[in-house]
């Protein structure tokens, strides 16, 4: 039972400092001291340690001999190889959502689109970020293959953080925009449509992005171990 407990703890950090990277709390290049967020969180350092080791497996911290964790900075061919695999795992999932499909699904994908948008005329690029993750993980989810699930959880933190990093560079409403000929596709239930529509997407959003990922990154705050 400890260990559960232990392990639910580590989740709970790992989404805590993943949150802390995508506001710009901490910025690319800047140090995670383990102690220093043990101390903040009121809890032991093995849970932080393990979450950060969880973060290094997705690509979002670095860990290096006597500096301990440090945040990747984004890199312009990882996050297009990124994107290329998820396009490929997206458009699966929705070639095999096609057939599961009901009206109440589209009208909360759609919904999700809506949201983007509020997010998008209010200048929340993390709200809009968090609901841009929603309406891709609820395709895959619909298409309810588990392998397929899985592979996406473990890819999607590293690209939103990479989006996030660059999205103040971008037109929110545009990038929010990107997303209707897929939900137009799914709503005709027209497999190879909607596959071509994530597909799209995908490349359409890499070459939005192309411009900016080498030279944009969130306006940092403090460095959180420069104190």
């Amino acid at each position: 039972m400890a260990s559960i407990t232990r392990s639910v703890l580590s989740d709970q950090v790992k989404e805590h400092l993943l949150q802390a990277v995508l506001s710009g709390h901490y910025p690319p290049d800047s140090r995670i001291v383990e102690t220093r967020v043990a101390r903040e969180l009121g809890i032991s350092q093995g849970p932080v340690r393990e979450a950060l080791r969880d973060l290094e497996v997705l690509g979002i911290v670095e860990t290096t001999a006597f500096h301990g964790a440090r945040v990747r900075r984004p890199d312009k061919g990882e996050l297009a190889e990124a994107y290329g695999i998820r396009a490929e795992l997206e458009s699966l999932g929705a070639r095999l959502a096609v057939p599961r499909l009901v009206e109440a699904d589209i009208a909360e994908l759609q919904s999700y689109i809506d949201e983007m948008q509020r997010a998008a005329s209010a200048g929340d690029v993390l709200a809009e970020a968090h609901v841009d993750t929603a309406f891709h993980g609820r395709i895959v989810e619909i298409a309810a293959n588990v392998t397929l699930r899985r592979v996406w959880r473990f890819l999607e933190p590293t690209s939103r953080t990479y989006i996030t990093f660059i999205a103040h560079a971008i037109d929110p409403h545009e990038m929010a925009n990107l997303h209707q000929p897929i939900i137009d596709a799914l709503q005709a239930r027209d497999a190879d449509a909607a596959t071509e529509a994530v597909r799209r997407h995908f490349r359409i959003a890499a070459e939005m992005f192309d411009p900016f990922l080498e030279i944009a990154s969130p306006a940092p705050t403090k460095d959180p171990a420069a104190a």
